[in-house]
């Protein structure tokens, strides 16, 4: 009777430690051990009761705790500049060519005719035949140099220099000198220092200085700018044979000018 009195009370109590025991298996929590303490293996959001309910974390405690990292969108700032220029290369000066228009001398050019003047003259000219009155015009635009308005060759003294007899020089725009002479005479206004367009009227085909005796014609002659005594560089430094071969086929060439 004595030991029934004694095992009576634990058979009573057995069923609650049971209970107790299948509920801090479900919570997440296991005994430590011979105590009896429950121990805490994780963050679980079941609340218990009594002190143990302090120790819960509370449901934003745990939302916090583990966080779901998500990806972003990298948007670049607003406020940075996108350098759209291209590169260029540098900037090279250059010089354009000026175009120079030339026109054949005598007007209409079906008037003249002409041969390679090398060999008759002994320096490089031109003479160029036509009837007397024929045009003879600006090879090219210019400034008037030199106009000889009288002839004044003497054939007895046969001066070099008014050999030409009534003649025109021009300087055109090109830097060249163009001199055409033996005229008959010399047109209304040309003088020296006067602008000259190309084509424009300087005088008429003629026989004067040393062609008095000869067919009327035109003695051409191209070289550098000189001065009214340089006779030997007016009457001609450069043949002008191919370039007047141009000109009249309406090919803009500008004559090359020897080395000084």
């Amino acid at each position: 009777m004595a030991i029934r009195k004694l095992i009576l009370p634990w058979v009573l109590t057995l069923p609650l430690i049971l209970a107790t025991s299948l509920s801090f298996t479900a919570c997440g929590l296991t005994g430590s051990g011979t105590t009896g303490i429950p121990t805490l293996l994780s963050t679980s959001t079941v609340v218990q009761p009594g002190p143990l309910a302090a120790l819960s974390p509370s449901p934003a405690e745990i939302v916090s705790s583990t966080p779901t990292e998500t990806p972003t969108q990298q948007i670049p700032p607003t406020d940075t500049p996108t350098n759209t220029q291209t590169e260029s290369p540098t900037e090279q000066p250059t010089e354009t060519p000026q175009s120079f228009k030339y026109i054949f001398p005598i007007q209409p050019p079906s008037l003249a005719s002409f041969a390679e003047g090398v060999a008759s003259h002994g320096y490089p000219a031109t003479d160029i035949f036509a009837t007397e009155g024929t045009k003879f015009v600006a090879v090219t635009s210019g400034v008037v140099d030199f106009v000889s308005y009288t002839d004044t060759w003497d054939p007895q003294k046969d001066d070099p220099a008014t050999r030409g007899g009534l003649s025109v020089a021009i300087i055109g725009d090109d830097g060249v000198r163009y001199y055409g002479s033996h005229l008959s005479s010399i047109q209304a206004g040309i003088k020296p220092g006067t602008r000259v367009e190309a084509g424009q009227l300087l005088g008429f085909i003629g026989h004067t200085g040393d062609a008095r005796n000869t067919t009327s014609h035109l003695h051409f002659g191209i070289s550098r700018p000189s001065y009214p005594e340089d006779w030997k560089a007016r009457r001609g430094q450069v043949d002008p044979y191919a370039y007047l071969f141009a000109w009249r086929a309406g090919i803009n060439i500008t004559p090359g000018l020897p080395t000084p």
